[in-house]
């Protein structure tokens, strides 16, 4: 039998001690988290239900379904069955024989008729915004937590192996993007990918060769009608891979609720000079970046730090975009969803801290002929960084 996954109780402790640490200070008495990725990092559940966070004492997990499957994985000790959201407020109450003054909800993914709905159902309360509080909380990751990051970067180095033993020309993008997403599921990569922006889709096979890394137009592309398509303008699409041209392949990889995110450059028998040298100078960057890792850092520095390697090596124009498209971040904290805080870019002026972890994603583009990239996932240490991707950071010429 395969041993199931639980979030050990002591992480979930230390975890409902930082929240309610960060409610105190925001002087908010209490926390009903709804949304299903926080409620399994506070609760190590994503059944159906709600967990109230007081600022101080125990928390309560209210369980719709399914109850006997919230008991087994969480290690949350109050944990009761109710059949309606309806039935929320009186739980609160008989439990802790009060309702809080100032209730904290995810403002930053709850729907307005959602929040509406249970708004109504705290007429007397002031309902707030506790969003900020727990993606701070979920910011620095645990030792547990990086093992399990670990655990996914292995997963996700078996598929970039693969992907280099069974790349051809012929296939289409998105053909082999199914192929080696096959070959991903059955070693344990759970395809869903989670994504807190509702605008975003997660999706594991971004796969860009030749013309199509390059297409900031459809309509005035030469590759035009070969892309992606106008519905999911984004990913792999019907263009055929070819042999000596550059490919792109920006991997999503998620295990346990767990994701890494990576990309490498890739070719069939040989890369244009041009792309190799605009592949090797962002492993350059890429590398600058990371040497100059270390807590008390601004995060906007790195952000200068790879601009200004771009820049020296005489790639000014196509890094981060063409001139009128780019874009203003070199990365994202990463975890239990893709995109998590804080996000490398221009404007971020939060200090590194150790237990911080990133998906760092310098890249080009050369309008209407391709992309270069390169993406690994690092962690802040004391002192400097950890790399916890395992995919050497190479251009794979296959």
């Amino acid at each position: 039998m395969t041993d199931i996954f639980k979030i050990p109780a002591s992480e979930i402790d230390n975890r409902i001690a930082r929240i309610q640490n960060r409610l105190q200070e925001a002087g908010m008495d209490a926390l009903l988290v709804l949304q299903r990725v926080d409620l399994f990092y506070f609760s190590g559940t994503a059944q159906n239900g709600f967990l109230f966070i007081p600022a101080d004492g125990p928390p309560l997990l209210l369980v719709r379904k399914y109850l006997p499957r919230a008991r087994r994985e969480s290690a949350i000790r109050n944990i009761i069955e109710i059949r309606s959201p309806k039935e929320v407020p009186g739980r609160i109450a008989d439990f802790y024989g009060r309702l809080p003054r100032a209730l904290g909800f995810e403002w930053d993914v709850m729907p307005v008729n959602e929040f509406a709905f249970y708004q109504s159902l705290f007429p007397e309360q002031r309902c707030v915004d506790g969003s900020r509080l727990i993606l701070k909380t979920r910011m620095i990751k645990s030792h547990w937590e990086l093992l399990q990051m670990e655990k996914t970067a292995r997963i996700s180095s078996r598929i970039f192996e693969y992907i280099r033993n069974t790349i051809r020309p012929g296939y289409t993008e998105m053909e082999f993007g199914g192929i080696y997403e096959a070959f991903a599921r059955k070693i344990g990569h759970a395809g869903r990918i989670r994504v807190r922006d509702y605008q975003t889709e997660g999706y594991p096979w971004h796969i860009l060769s030749g013309v199509s890394g390059g297409m900031v137009g459809l309509l005035d592309s030469p590759a035009s009608g070969q892309g992606t398509s106008a519905a999911f303008p984004v990913g792999a699409g019907a263009k055929k891979l070819r042999p000596d041209e550059p490919i792109m392949i920006d991997l999503a990889t998620v295990f346990n609720g767990f994701h890494m995110d990576e990309t490498r450059m890739f070719a069939i028998g040989s890369m244009p000079k041009e792309a190799l040298d605009a592949s090797l100078a962002i492993i350059h960057i890429h590398n600058e970046v990371l040497d100059h890792v270390k807590p008390g850092v601004p995060i906007k520095d790195l952000f200068h730090i790879a601009q200004a390697g771009a820049e020296k090596r005489g790639y000014a124009d196509p890094y981060l975009g063409p001139p009128e498209y780019k874009v203003q971040f070199i990365g994202h904290g990463i975890g239990l969803e893709l995109i998590e805080q804080p996000i490398l870019s221009v404007k971020e002026t939060t200090l590194l801290e150790p237990g911080m972890t990133f998906a760092l994603e310098p890249k080009m583009v050369f309008k209407n002929r391709f992309s270069a990239g390169a993406e690994s996932v690092f962690t802040v240490t004391e002192t400097g960084h950890r790399l916890i991707s395992q995919v050497p950071v190479e251009v794979f010429v296959c």
